[in-house]
């Protein structure tokens, strides 16, 4: 079993998140060639050892992370939110960043 800490609800079970993918920055798409697009949308490193992936936790807060995971042994060094608008409210940020401890945050739910 793969545990991965979501960043709103804690440690929760893989099975419950949906993964997204690697990590990797889009092309210009004013100045990208047909062959840069193709690279960005299908290919991917697939590396052995450590990686930025995203995930979406689809059974629970239904938030984006990025999960820093070594493919190999799934261990985890970090979670981090996704990068939040700021006309969200503090509501929607994860309860370090809000200062709320995680029960408190669920239980307002």
């Amino acid at each position: 079993m793969i545990l991965l800490p979501c960043a709103w609800c804690g440690s929760r079970d893989a099975s419950e998140f949906q993964h997204v993918g690697e990590v990797i920055p889009r092309p210009n798409p004013a100045a990208a060639s047909p062959a840069q697009w193709r690279g960005y949308l299908y290919l991917r490193a697939n590396p052995c050892g450590w990686t930025t992936e995203t995930w979406y936790h689809r059974m629970g807060c239904r938030r984006y992370i990025k999960v820093e995971r070594h493919t190999e042994t799934n261990e985890v060094r970090a979670v981090h939110p996704t990068e939040v608008s700021a006309s969200r409210s503090s509501q929607d940020q994860p309860p370090e960043a809000s200062g709320a401890p995680a029960r408190e945050a669920r239980q307002r739910r």
